[in-house]
């Protein structure tokens, strides 16, 4: 199927989701052509590759080495820059929310939201935060934009600019989950017990 089409890249994305789907969240991702192989070691690494290698061979697809990287350490993926230490926010897609202006409309709140909210993970509390300013882009509702939306946006901008870093947990054993829970919503906090030490996930 020619690229030019519009349905071309949401099929070629399905094929590569069926070809790929053994290994999928475990050591691969894919989105549309790119493939990112991810692994905990050198050996382990090689072995993965070995596998995603054989498996588009055995498909007869063909990837093109010159656009290919290999072993290395850290990745710029879909907004995000992944390494050994986790998953971080991209600096470079950050540094426009810097002089991001309060929004004036609706639209421009959805823009901003829709934006932010790529990055939920990375925000602890996200939807209590931009409650407010949710509430203003529904219909039949005034647009009024004040303090409360204001601080709720600046907070948010100012999350963002100073995310954390996301890592898997490590081991298997003394894990603790604490849930909270009232009419507006829940909220689930992972804990990992290192010698004898809580560490918040």
């Amino acid at each position: 199927m020619p690229f030019g089409l519009t349905n071309a890249p949401a099929i070629f994305m399905d094929l590569m989701n069926r070809v790929c789907k053994p290994y999928l969240d475990e050591f691969v991702i894919v989105f549309i052509d790119d493939i990112l192989i991810y692994s905990k070691n050198m050996k382990e690494h090689k072995e993965h590759l070995k596998v995603i290698m054989e498996l588009l061979k055995k498909e007869e697809l063909y990837v093109k080495f010159s656009k290919c990287e290999f072993w290395i350490p850290k990745v710029q993926f879909l907004g995000h820059v992944i390494d050994s230490q986790g998953i971080q926010v991209d600096p470079a897609k950050i540094e426009s929310i810097k002089d991001w202006a309060s929004p004036k409309t609706p639209t421009k709140i959805r823009q901003f939201l829709g934006f932010a909210g790529y990055y939920r993970r990375f925000i602890e509390g996200f939807s209590k935060i931009s409650k407010s300013m949710t509430k203003l882009t529904q219909k039949g509702i005034k647009f009024d934009w004040g303090e409360k939306q204001e601080a709720a946006f600046q907070l948010l901008k100012k999350k963002l600019c100073s995310a954390p870093i996301l890592t898997l947990p490590e081991g298997s054993k003394d894990f603790v989950v604490y849930c909270d829970a009232s009419h507006k919503g829940l909220g689930v906090v992972l804990i990992h017990v290192i010698y004898s030490v809580v560490i918040d996930l």
